[in-house]
């Protein structure tokens, strides 16, 4: 099993890396549903800022990822997210190269609906490439795109974390403007999803520095090939180098993109449907669709043992309600060697590891990461499982430690050193009652007499 963060987030395997943290698919024992996790790597205080910045993001639109919750346990950090399997822009690239107009005008209608809510909270998200926009697995039908990774975004108006002269974000995907140290706004953005735009019409990264040198230089150039004129016009709205002259809303520019799709030529027969399927692959062992396995789901063990144990399980449920109880399983023969609990090592390949075991060596290479990166975690430190008196009971349920006896034995002391015997002990004490004692209580007693005797006389006279 993995390691279980701030006793709630299980981390089952790393899905992807980021500038600051890792990216993890996690299992969340509190909603009982698998969520992305993302956990932070450094803890200086720039990173931390960021961090606390990245979880506050809290926008609720259909195409954008920003962050549901956040734990902290000792020194490590994470928030999470929904989980989406798709993969990334970069992905679907990888799988078919350029893809049609009409589909990218889907994706980049879903990009500035998204981008527009984000900039009507206030927020640049300043790293807008193919890889930070995610897809759900839809397969062949209408994609379903994720605007993801507010990791460098800030609000207007707030303290940057940067330094002089120094850009945070992607190369390839600066704004003219950001490379000459203006403040973030939401212009930037909405340049770098006219690359984005590109890059999905051509296939390949584009020249962000030839291309605007060329539109300083010769004005807006014809569109490119492949590329439908009147879905140019509004990519070259979005590419002006003059911030001035970009489109200046997300909004805006959905509105001249829905124009410009009514003038597209319709799909030709033979093109090609894009698929977006699962890229995050099968879950490791001890996992499945409904959370950590039990002891009880687990697969039974290989071998003769497990081959009686499954004869053994087939007899006890083969007799029918009603009929006579069976006597029980045969007895065994008892194995050669002491019983002890069995212990099976994960395999090396595994990616159930704990993220932060150190000192350990690398495990097997994992699956194919995302474009975002990847990184090898050493698998965690595999102790024997200790022989106890007893055999441990089975089956605990999760989060339950299971009862072994622990009880310390009786210190023997060595005879030179034996305490000496004590006496026996004196009978109890008596036990004082309470009152004076009988020297002054019997003289009172008699003088109370005489009064009343002298009372009594004195009354019979009168």
């Amino acid at each position: 099993m993995g390691e279980v963060f701030a006793g709630r987030y299980e981390l089952v395997d790393p899905i992807g890396r980021g500038g600051a943290g890792a990216v993890w698919r996690a299992w969340d024992h509190r909603r009982r549903r698998y969520v992305a996790a993302k956990v932070l790597l450094q803890s200086d205080a720039h990173t931390l800022l960021r961090f606390v910045r990245e979880q506050a993001m809290r926008i609720d639109h259909p195409h954008v990822l920003a962050p549901a919750s956040w734990a902290a346990d000792d020194d490590k950090v994470l928030f999470t997210m929904d989980l989406v399997a798709g993969g990334s822009l970069a992905h679907v690239i990888g799988d078919y190269g350029p893809l049609p107009p009409r589909f990218v005008c889907i994706l980049l209608d879903q990009l500035l609906s998204g981008l527009a809510t984000v900039h009507a909270e206030g927020v640049v998200h300043r790293d807008i490439k193919p890889a930070n926009i995610l897809l759900d697995v839809t397969g062949t039908g209408r994609p379903h795109l994720r605007l993801s990774d507010f990791g460098i975004s800030m609000r207007k108006g707030e303290p940057r974390l940067t330094e002089t002269n120094y850009v945070v974000g992607t190369p390839g995907y600066f704004a003219p403007e950001q490379l000459l140290g203006a403040e973030p706004d939401f212009t930037a953005d909405l340049f770098a999803v006219g690359l984005v735009a590109l890059y999905l019409l051509q296939g390949r990264k584009p020249d962000s520095q030839a291309l605007v040198e060329h539109f300083v230089t010769h004005g807006t150039p014809g569109a490119p090939q492949g590329v439908p004129e009147p879905l140019w016009q509004v990519l070259a709205g979005l590419l002006q180098p003059d911030p001035q002259a970009r489109f200046r809303t997300a909004t805006g520019a959905r509105k001249a993109l829905s124009a410009a799709v009514e003038m597209l030529p319709e799909p030709g027969a033979d093109e090609d449907r894009v698929e977006i399927f699962d890229q995050l692959g099968p879950l490791p062992s001890g996992f499945g669709p409904q959370g950590p396995l039990g002891p009880a789901d687990a697969s039974a063990p290989t071998g003769p043992v497990g081959d009686h144990a499954a004869a053994s399980q087939g007899a006890s449920t083969a007799a029918a309600p009603g009929s006579a109880p069976s006597p029980g399983p045969l007895p065994v023969a008892p194995p050669q060697q002491p019983s002890q609990p069995q212990y099976q090592p994960p395999p090396p390949a595994t990616p159930s590891t704990a993220p932060f075991a150190a000192g350990v060596p690398a495990p097997a290479p994992m699956p194919v990461p995302s474009e975002t990166g990847s990184f090898h975690l050493p698998p965690p430190v595999t102790h024997p499982t200790p022989s106890f008196e007893q055999t441990p009971t089975a089956g605990a349920p999760y989060g339950q430690a299971p009862t072994h006896p622990y009880t310390a034995h009786p210190v023997r002391v060595p005879d030179q050193y034996a305490a000496p015997v004590a006496a026996p002990a004196a009978g109890p004490a008596p036990v004082r009652r309470p009152g004076p004692p009988p020297k002054v209580a019997i003289p009172v007693l008699l003088l109370a007499l005489v009064c009343f005797a002298v009372g009594f006389w004195a009354l019979t006279q009168i």
